[in-house]
């Protein structure tokens, strides 16, 4: 099942059931463009045959970073490096879509002291980011026009598809969880209100792109907070998408203080519960729930690591696509002889430091860290220092942001 193709419902063929995930590459030089080095590391993950390459956070609003390294496509003059990005992806017959995103809160102090939210509600963590201004009507709609116009450069481009993120706290998340989103207006309040930036960028997107453009969403399951965006909010979202034509629906779940989706033993560094152990797979559970009330082509990523399982999900009809992140980078050499079922386990590589606040970004350095020798053309290196990883996350947001502000200082 996983080396079948899988047919959109916009039409468009996907060649296998494998997905790699997003994953933030912070490979942009100071003019926000893609360059030499995404290419490169494209063209190898094009060489796994995988059938589906969803690209890193691709930013709406170049003031409203995820990273100091993000590609921002806010205008057109990244289309010849758009272009070459996007055919390094697809030699092989992959698809290839951009992640269009803004980040709203989560925008760190480097990039923006003063960002934009669905309510002035802050992100505390580490001290990294700044209480955020709530969102004017008009701000919103540039919002909407900035997701439109991303969607129309990534086709333009080559791109196969974009998938529109809507997880992970960033500002989409943001509206649509009661935490962050204080408003009373018609983008607050209810989950059909909450929901309402989100429905409107899908609209927008797909009557821009048209119908045979693959247009994909990743939504998360819960924010896995107390007065948080919850699974019964997710499914009361997720049955309001079943007109919209979205073509693959992503379950995640997590923000920046809840980062579920990130570290391998779960939230906290805490053991995952046994029944998710037992399933592989972290979102499996919600992923059936929303088997009952949605026809949208769904994908799960997350935990995958064993071809047996990965057919049993498959051949129950549970999932469509598998989606898969860090693998990608640590097995990159056994992507291709696990889609044979050659390869029968790929491995996880959990990086620990012993001091709390620092877990997330030493596991975030390592494998940024190889995305980076990936990039450079090296072979993989598995013995960084955990605490160097940490620094590798902080210093190289500081010195990028910097580089950027003193030469748009120039500029102006």
């Amino acid at each position: 099942m996983l080396n079948t193709p899988f047919t959109l419902p916009c039409g468009a063929v996907i060649q296998n059931r494998l997905v790699k995930a997003a994953m933030t590459e912070r490979l942009s030089g100071s003019n926000c463009k893609p360059n030499a080095r995404l290419v490169r590391l494209y063209e190898q993950w094009a060489d796994t045959n995988v059938g589906l390459l969803i690209t890193g956070n691709v930013m709406v609003d170049r003031y409203h970073l995820e990273s100091a390294g993000n590609v921002v496509v806010d205008n057109e003059e990244a289309l010849p490096e758009m272009k070459a990005w996007a055919d390094a992806g697809k030699k092989h017959g992959n698809h290839i879509w951009v992640q269009i995103c803004h980040s709203g809160r989560q925008t760190s102090r480097f990039v923006n002291l003063k960002p934009k939210s669905a309510s002035g509600v802050q992100l505390k963590k580490l001290g990294l980011f700044s209480k955020p201004k709530a969102m004017t009507e008009k701000d919103i709609l540039d919002v909407i026009n900035g997701f439109v116009k991303a969607a129309v450069i990534a086709k333009k481009s080559g791109f196969t598809g974009v998938q529109i993120h809507a997880a992970h706290g960033y500002l989409i998340s943001q509206f649509l969880s009661p935490l962050t989103n204080h408003r009373n207006d018609q983008w607050g309040g209810s989950v059909e209100n909450r929901s309402r930036l989100l429905r409107t960028i899908i609209q927008d997107v797909r009557e821009a792109v048209g119908p045979e453009f693959p247009v994909g969403l990743k939504l998360n399951s819960a924010d896995f907070q107390r007065g948080g965006f919850t699974e019964e909010d997710s499914l009361t979202v997720i049955k309001m998408l079943e007109p919209l034509g979205v073509d693959l629906l992503e379950i995640s779940g997590g923000t920046y203080e809840k980062l579920v989706f990130f570290l391998v033993n779960g939230e906290d560094g805490k053991k995952v519960r046994e029944s998710t152990m037992k399933r592989e797979a972290y979102f499996m559970e919600f992923a059936n729930r929303v088997r009952e009330v949605s026809n949208i082509p769904l994908m799960v990523t997350g935990g995958f690591r064993t071809y047996d399982f990965v057919e049993e999900t498959l051949k129950n009809g549970e999932v469509d696509m598998i989606g898969m992140a860090r693998p990608f980078i640590v097995n990159i050499n056994e992507i291709k002889g696990f889609l044979n079922g050659e390869v029968k386990s790929l491995i996880d590589k959990a990086i620990r430091t012993g001091i709390h606040q620092l877990e997330e970004s030493a596991e975030a350095g390592f494998y940024g860290r190889n995305i980076v020798r990936l990039a450079k053309g090296k072979n993989l290196k598995f013995n960084f220092s955990p605490i160097g990883n940490s620094i590798f996350i902080i210093a190289g947001e500081f010195r990028k942001a910097m580089i950027r502000r003193i030469k748009r200082r120039k500029k102006h």
